[in-house]
């Protein structure tokens, strides 16, 4: 564990022991920490604030109070819960009675630190109560301490394994009385020497706890029609004990079809590449969650294997992310690679409505927009043959997108498809599905 040196130990027990913070606002000591230590720094921080606090280095109640509004604001602008020390911050915010975690007597707050730490970690007006003293708030009484109930019951199957071992066993430190400040100098020096061995200290005394035995059941005692065999160490010479091999140690299969699929993102397989990756996604279909195939990997392996993409596609179906898959694919620049992809996924899957509708977009759109009219003609013919596809297998409801399509076909009359495609929308319109004569507007 990343822990701060002898020095850095020293500079910031020096930072939290002046004598004047009492009078000065939070902020100002923040500002003095942020100045003397990075950013990067702050876990090592924590990790020091909380054993000092711990072991009644810090003992103070103004210092007390700098020291957990530390932990609290060196992680402000992520979410609490993201605070690795938050379950120790709300440990001992909770009163007696409902808390779970065992905390020194030193560390057992008044009223009024309950409510300024409470206040830091559920309200936003944190920058006016940063502007308060240390002094003002331990000398002043407020109202009820705000209402962290919601936090706690995040925290409650979040604690750590310090946590989980001062719950279950029994500390083997009971706390020395000691007084609440340190004024001379000789104190401070041995404070600093106490801190020091602290934070150097490869197994923390916090730590080493009595452990009790588990209680467990007498066994029954044998009857007369039982015989008793007792296991002789030497008898363990004529067994060979069970033992496999091949654990951990690598996939050679995994190995191979990461290779191919890092190959299939940057070129065309051979068909024989091709039937050896799908077999194997089809004899281990979790084998798909180890080929390192990301969202953003999935454009170009669709425009290089599209048949690899749609079993790919196939195999996430119960992934929590397919998504994310999903967005990237209705997303990506429109091609006969990628409709093949999204019109075999439509006949063999249900995908989700809207992601069907918005990649439909997606390629009406593109086809108004491309300025190469060779080739704007040819995507208007795709998307024509694939949105009637989509259509006689209904697996569209063309009425929420009548108006969209019908616009699209009237562009694009000039095209044939497109002219099949209007006449295919006004025989749905109509409600028949014999031939009509519609007269279709030609640009």
């Amino acid at each position: 564990m990343a822990v701060l040196t002898p020095e850095e130990v020293e500079k910031l027990l020096t930072l939290i022991h002046d004598e004047t913070n009492e009078s000065q606002p939070f902020e100002n000591f923040l500002a003095h920490v942020a100045a003397q230590f990075p950013k990067s720094y702050n876990y090592r921080i924590g990790v020091c604030m909380y054993s000092l606090l711990y072991h009644s280095i810090i003992r103070a109640p103004s210092q007390r109070l700098l020291a957990l509004t530390l932990l609290i604001e060196m992680y402000r602008g992520e979410p609490f819960l993201n605070n690795p020390f938050s379950n120790f911050i709300i440990g001992i915010c909770q009163s007696d009675g409902i808390r779970k975690i065992n905390i020194p007597p030193n560390l057992k707050l008044t009223d009024s630190e309950k409510y300024f730490l409470s206040h830091l970690i559920v309200t936003s007006q944190v920058k006016e109560m940063l502007k308060k003293t240390p002094g003002y708030i331990i000398n002043s009484e407020f109202g009820p301490m705000a209402d962290i109930s919601h936090v706690q019951r995040l925290l409650e199957d979040r604690l750590d394994d310090r946590f989980l071992v001062s719950r279950n066993h029994i500390s083997c430190l009971v706390a020395e009385p000691t007084s609440s400040s340190c004024n001379s100098t000789d104190d401070f020096k041995d404070l600093k020497a106490a801190a020091r061995d602290i934070m150097t200290d490869p197994e923390p005394p916090s730590l080493q706890t009595y452990r009790p035995g588990p209680i467990r059941l007498v066994p029954p005692l044998p009857t007369g029609s039982e015989n008793m065999m007792w296991l002789e160490l030497d008898e363990l010479k004529n067994h060979d004990f069970a033992y496999d091999f091949t654990m951990c140690m690598p996939n050679s299969n995994c190995i191979e079809a990461k290779k191919l699929i890092n190959k299939a993102l940057k070129g065309t397989l051979s068909l024989q590449q091709q039937q050896y990756l799908l077999g194997e996604l089809e004899r281990d279909p979790k084998l798909v969650y180890h080929i390192d195939l990301t969202p953003a990997k999935l454009p170009d392996l669709v425009e290089s294997n599209p048949l690899i993409a749609i079993e790919v596609l196939l195999k996430l179906m119960r992934s929590t992310h397919i998504t994310e898959y999903f967005s990237v694919l209705v997303n990506m620049e429109m091609s006969l690679h990628s409709m093949e992809v999204v019109n075999r996924l439509t006949t063999t899957v249900d995908l989700p409505t809207e992601f069907v509708h918005l990649y439909i977009s997606n390629c009406i759109s593109t086809c108004e927009t491309i300025k190469d009219r060779y080739m704007q003609s040819r995507l208007v013919r795709l998307v024509c043959v694939f949105l009637q596809s989509l259509i006689r297998n209904k697996i569209i409801n063309v009425q929420e997108l009548f108006i969209e399509v019908q616009a699209f076909c009237i562009e694009f009359s000039r095209i044939r498809e497109a002219a099949a495609l209007f006449r295919l929308l006004k025989q749905l319109e109509l409600g028949s599905s014999d031939n009509c004569n519609v007269t279709v507007p030609r640009s």
